[in-house]
């Protein structure tokens, strides 16, 4: 069995299709697991090919990237793909909600290359890819705008793992925090690990979305 991470693609744009697949198979620690024109294709590649990342674009015909995401994502429990969305603007409603529908974070279709590669490698291994301040500016577009009791299971959650939450959501890094907390990098991972599990989450994009929504981040 291949240890490779398999890719697949969805993009209406047949030439950009192009420059990804073979920027992915040159990668020796990669496999291009197949394309897909729009949503409704992208659906039926993910159960079909079951790639390990899909790259998903926002914008597409017959099914948009966050309608073939939020599908993808409750149609795989259990084996569900990392999905890393493409788009041309770095401030976008569509990626926010996709991000919200379960995508694990995006990409700007200019990106280096090198960045590409490296954000489906970091998506694979858990971890979500998308800029800090970004991230803010995105999800303060769907921000509580009102008080708000806390969600129930917060309180399922240690004290510490409320201190873990509440930097993780500032978008603090594993590093930033263990320094904050005089903790060590795999101590904080766990409690994050803890914590997603608690709350239902997938991810710390996701983690950040959830802040945002509930009032729980200024």
């Amino acid at each position: 069995m291949s240890d490779r991470i398999r890719v697949a693609l969805v993009d209406d744009q047949a030439l950009f299709r192009a420059g990804v697949r073979m920027l992915i198979a040159s990668q020796p620690d990669l496999e291009f697991a197949g394309e897909a024109s729009d949503g409704q294709a992208a659906v039926v590649l993910a159960t079909r090919a079951q790639p390990d990342v899909i790259l998903m674009d926002v914008r597409m015909p017959r099914l948009d990237g966050v309608a073939a995401t939020a599908e993808i994502v409750s149609r795989n429990v259990g084996t569900t793909p990392r999905v890393l969305v493409l788009t041309t603007f770095d401030v976008d409603e569509s990626v926010a909600r996709a991000i919200q529908a379960g995508a694990s974070g995006f990409v700007l279709k200019d990106a280096d290359p090198e960045f590409l590669l490296a954000a489906i490698r970091t998506v694979h291994a858990g971890n979500a890819v998308i800029a800090a301040s970004a991230t803010r500016h995105l999800l303060e577009q769907f921000a509580s705008t009102e008080p708000r009791s806390s969600p129930a299971e917060l309180g399922t959650l240690t004290a510490r793992e409320r201190q873990i939450f509440d930097l993780a959501a500032r978008a603090l890094s594993n590093g930033e925090i263990a320094r904050l907390e005089f903790l060590s990098e795999a101590t904080v991972k766990t409690h994050i690990s803890r914590v997603l599990a608690k709350l239902g989450l997938r991810d710390r994009v996701q983690l950040v979305a959830y802040a945002y929504e509930n009032g729980l981040v200024d």
